[in-house]
């Protein structure tokens, strides 16, 4: 059963969005148009598509003017004719309104203004925020992304820079992200940003306020040893380009996206104390991101990993090794009171997912030796590079590495999934 049931639609998926984006930025205004194109799952007479707060002046389906309903979050559109199964077809929205988060249990999340600027933190319901779409994560697109807004500002959308049109008064900065991408792993940054770039094999860079720029510096500086390490681990980065984005405002946590991640001004010192987040981030690209969860039951894939990560790389960098930071944390997390496999909606974002989620790996590695442990995660990260996963695949993937059955000691650690 779906966690978020009212989020996302089975009978399509969607293969392309093109979005282009006009916003002004005192006013907080928004005015879109997106295409997006998809294949039938099924015959279809009906689809729905998530939206949230916008007023919709049309929608289209293959160039004919389709009817559509509203309520909440959700828009039911039915085309002029029905769409065959296996059905290439293309949606045309028109929209417009004040951006605003999506309401939600775990708060305000989605498009969200800035003391100067504005941002984007879509996990894991806030995609709807700022554009159409099939909200599952699952359900991986390629992007084209124009935004237009003020000169005076910077933009930086999940994707690579393929143009900017400078104006006297307006930029219209195009961006492409051509990788699988989940709705909830797209964002878009805007600010009065200057640019630090780090160096190293992969494209590195840090987009910062001026005035932060001296202790993102330092915070940042060793993250292209971070990425060597972790590519040493993990396998290739899995994208073009990592992009660090640090808001002037203070954020309570870093924000994952793809081939980004956002970092508040309070999650900069200069001192480096925050390091471990840094490292989380990163892990995020390749467990995550490249790999996305196809059910948001199977957040362990995500967190559980990137938190590791973070063990691994303190180990690395001379900090507390691995050994000391398992007894640590099995000490103040043993058991957990619900599945960490499949943690319900009310925990998906608990303490346990993280951290017993890291233990778990640390306990297969144990069992399995470390030739095979770090050979089957460097195998995990390319057979599925920009895919979706599931526990089941995780599982099924480590049973091969072993040679042995393994759904005893996934259960001892997971519970059910």
């Amino acid at each position: 059963m779906s966690y978020l049931p009212d989020h996302g639609d089975e009978t399509y998926h969607v293969a392309r969005y093109d979005l282009r984006l006009d916003y002004k930025i005192v006013p907080n205004r928004l005015s879109a148009h997106a295409v997006l194109t998809a294949v039938a799952r099924r015959q279809l007479s009906r689809f729905t598509l998530d939206l949230s707060g916008f007023k919709v002046s049309a929608v289209r389906v293959d160039g004919r003017a389709a009817k559509f309903a509203r309520r909440g979050h959700r828009m039911t559109v039915k085309p002029a004719r029905p769409l065959a199964e296996g059905a290439e077809f293309a949606v045309e929205v028109r929209y417009s309104g004040n951006p605003r988060p999506v309401g939600g249990r775990w708060g305000d999340i989605g498009w969200d203004e800035l003391t100067d600027g504005a941002l984007v933190a879509s996990q894991p319901i806030g995609a709807p925020s700022w554009f159409p779409c099939n909200d599952r994560p699952g359900d991986k697109a390629s992007y084209t992304v124009a935004v237009t807004t003020s000169s005076a500002y910077r933009v930086l959308v999940t994707g690579d820079l393929v143009s900017r049109q400078a104006g006297a008064s307006a930029t219209t900065w195009v961006f492409q992200r051509r990788e699988p991408t989940s709705t909830y792993l797209m964002s878009v940054q805007i600010g009065r940003y200057d640019e630090l770039p780090l160096p190293g094999p992969v494209a590195q860079r840090v987009a910062v306020p001026r005035r932060l720029r001296d202790k993102a510096s330092a915070d940042f500086g060793r993250q292209p040893e971070m990425m060597a390490c972790f590519e040493r681990l993990f396998g290739p980065y899995p994208f073009g380009e990592y992009v660090v984005v640090v808001t002037d405002d203070d954020l309570e946590d870093p924000i994952e996206a793809q081939g980004m991640a956002i970092f508040g001004a309070n999650h900069v010192d200069g001192r480096c104390g925050f390091e471990r987040l840094v490292a989380h981030e990163l892990a995020h690209q390749w467990f995550g991101n490249s790999l996305t969860i196809a059910r948001w039951q199977d957040i362990w894939l995500n967190e559980g990993f990137a938190t590791y990560a973070e063990w691994l790389w303190s180990q690395e960098s001379g900090g507390p090794g691995v050994a000391e930071l398992v007894r640590e944390w099995g000490a103040r997390v043993p058991g957990s009171a619900f599945p960490i496999g499949d943690p319900g909606v009310a925990h998906l974002f608990d303490p346990p997912v993280y951290k017993r989620g890291a233990l778990t790996l640390h306990a297969l590695r144990g069992r399995v030796g470390d030739e095979r442990f770090f050979a089957m995660l460097r195998s995990w990260a390319t057979v599925w590079r920009h895919g979706a996963v599931t526990t089941a695949d995780f599982v099924a993937h480590a049973e091969a590495h072993a040679g042995e059955p393994l759904g005893g000691f996934f259960a001892e650690w997971l519970g059910r999934w």
